[in-house]
This record gives C-alpha cells, structure tokens and sequence, in this order.
C-alpha cells in the first residue's frame, strides 16, 4: 500500500503589510532612536541606528508584503509587535488552534474525507503558543476528530517536511491510515522588528496536508522522504520559559528605553553565512535524494521550495537543474507572503500543484535553522 498527499489547505490571515507601510514604521522608531540617544551617540559610546527601504527589502529578499493577524502593533514605532488579546485556554479556542482548524478543514474537504476519519495529526511549526497542552491536541478536539493521536513537533522552518515523514512513518508502523500534518505559524510574534536585518522577513499564515494510505491512487504518492540536521547557531530563536526571570530582573532598569529586553532572544540570523552554507548543502541533498531514488534532475518539473529568500532559490533551481534551468520550475510565493517558516514550501505547493500532468515528478524542499533539510519527493497521480 502506496501513501499519497490527497488534499491541502491553506488559511490567509486578515492583514496585509507592504514594505512601504514596514518602512515608514520603522525609519520612525529609528528617528525615535537617535534621538533619544543623541548625546550617547555624539559622543561615540553607543552606535546610531540606520533606516531601512522598501527597495533593500525587495532586492535583498524578493518580498513585497507579508501577510499577518494583527497589524497596528507591529506598524506603531512604540509597540513593534502584533498585540493578539490572550484567550482563556479551554474557554475559547487560541488563535493558532483557530487557524490550522480553517486550514485543515480545506485540506479535509479536497480530500474528500471527514474529520472523524482521521488517524492522526501531527502539528510541525516553528513556534508553539505553550509548552502543553499540544496545539495539534486542542485542534484535533475542535474539528471533531473522536480518538487517535495528536502531537506537536518543530523543526523550525524545516518542520512540514519532517511532519509528513513523520505521517509517512506513522502509517507505515501501524498507527493509522489517514493522517494530517499542520503548519501554523504566527512568526510575527517570534521576530524583532526593530533589527533592520531582519524586520521584514515572516509572515503568518496556516497549512495543512492530509497523509493517506491507499491502494487506489490518487493525488500525489510520496515517493519517499530525505531527512538531515547540523548543529549551527546562525540561525536561532532563544526565547523560552526560562527566561522569564532574567526578564523581570531587568525589567525596572530597561523600563522605558525602546530597546525590548527580550530582543536579543528572539529570531536572529547571519543572513551570509546562512546563504553561503545551506544552499549548497540543500542542493547536495536534492540531488542525492534524485539519484538514490534513480531519478534523473531533469524529470524535476516543479520543486516547491522554503520560501526563504529568492536568491536562494533560484541559487538551488541551477544547482540542481542546471544553470538554464526554467524558472517556472520553482515557483514563488515569497513577494505576497514573506517568509512563512514551516508553512512556505506546502503554499507553494497548494498554490501550484494542480499546474503539473498525470505522472510529472516534483520535489518538496524545505531548510531552515538546526540547521534542518528536508526533501519529500512526490509524482502526481
């Protein structure tokens, strides 16, 4: 018995960012700044703060606007973070449990099954809203999914190749037959938008697969999956319960100043060393995967990449393929939603897949901090 991806689902959140609108906030604060910090900064014992533009944004990433769920914190120069009202847990349904429920309600309908059918689900992110009870729990009791299991995972941006392993896995071992994998991510909460860096970078968004074994085909078969990891700190996000003491201890002093004491906890990366060590070793692993599965590049009709950066994926496209390679082959969703962590490869693929023939060959990729890669291959029906 074969296993195959037989429905996808994908939920957009109510808001939209441009660069444009990021920008303005953000040169703000930075006005705000140096102001603030004028005689420090004249007098060479604390450096001054540079503006950010809609263009850098663009060229440096290939992002126009991100979607988000909430909007005016993160455009107010004072605040720069999204401000979601904290919801009672057991009283009403958290706003991450809300939006993987519309995603996989999508994925559930295009499948053609109920939520009653489900053996599993599995919710692979970037950042969880607690430490238990599991987000993939409280989604599994509000879409009316009655026994199995439910668990939450994360690899980070890699986590919804790693969740459909997973899925594969389980079902292979006798846990289920029908299996879902859930991305939700709300990684407007994770990033500080006052690193010029990086404040541009995520958006939020939700994601759902639906794993099926069958012995009829349909949708796409997994053909197989490619998992790997390496230590590296280029990447990284250390925010974490532990801190909560180190913040209250600071607190009474930092109050007031425009630096967040938790800042430098939160998503931080070295953009070069990133680029300039994962590309390659993303495309090794394409590459591997193709031939251990005796698969030539060139059968490769579409590759749904992490959307994390345009020019890396256009670096793996002629690495992999070949530098003539066709751009149409990995096709973007970068511009519209920004980076989405766990979410952007399984987009892209709910986006496009339905552009490929009967037996054409394609690739989910996804990389990302640990550092973490994942490749699925998958032929459509």
């Amino acid at each position: 018995m074969k296993t195959y991806i037989t429905g996808t689902g994908l939920y957009i959140p109510p808001y939209s960012i441009s660069n444009e609108e990021l920008v303005e906030s953000f040169n703000q604060y930075v006005d705000n700044y140096n102001s603030q910090y004028a005689s420090e900064i004249e007098a060479g014992t604390r450096e001054a703060l540079e503006p950010s533009s809609a263009e850098f944004i663009e060229k440096v990433s290939g992002i126009k606007s991100r979607y988000v769920m909430e909007k005016s914190g993160i455009l107010d120069p004072n605040v720069m973070t999204p401000l979601i009202p904290a919801r009672k847990l057991g009283e009403k349904l958290s706003v991450m449990a809300e939006m993987g429920v519309d995603a996989l309600q999508q994925a559930l309908n295009e499948a053609g099954i109920e939520a009653s059918d489900l053996d599993g689900i599995i919710v692979a992110c970037s950042n969880l809203p607690r430490a238990y009870p599991a987000l993939a729990i409280e989604i599994q009791d509000a879409i009316g999914m009655v026994g199995g299991f439910a668990y939450d995972m994360n690899v980070a941006c890699s986590a919804a190749t790693f969740g459909i392993a997973q899925a594969v896995g389980s079902i292979k071992g006798g846990l289920g037959t029908k299996i879902a994998v859930v991305n939700v991510e709300i990684t407007t909460a994770h990033l500080n938008w006052r690193n010029r860096d990086s404040h541009f970078i995520f958006g939020d968004v939700a994601t759902a697969s639906i794993v099926e074994a069958s012995d009829t085909p349909k949708g796409f078969e997994i053909i197989d999956s490619k998992l790997f990891t390496q230590f590296s700190t280029n990447i990284k996000n250390e925010y974490g319960f532990l801190d909560k003491g180190e913040y209250l201890a600071a607190e009474a002093e930092l109050y007031g100043d425009l630096q967040d004491p938790t800042s430098d906890k939160l998503f931080l990366q070295n953009g070069r060393k990133v680029f300039r060590e994962v590309c390659p070793k993303v495309s090794e692993l394409i590459s591997e995967h193709l031939a251990e599965n005796n698969l030539p590049a060139n059968e490769v009709k579409m590759m749904w990449l992490h959307q994390a950066n345009i020019n890396m994926i256009n670096l793996i496209l002629r690495s992999v393929v070949g530098k003539d390679a066709d751009p149409a082959i990995t096709p973007t969703v970068i511009d519209e939603f920004g980076n989405t962590s766990s979410a952007s490869p399984v987009i892209v693929f709910h986006r496009f897949k339905d552009q490929l023939q009967s037996g054409d060959l394609g690739v989910m990729c996804s990389f990302g901090a640990g550092y973490s890669i994942g490749s699925v291959l998958l032929r459509k029906v």
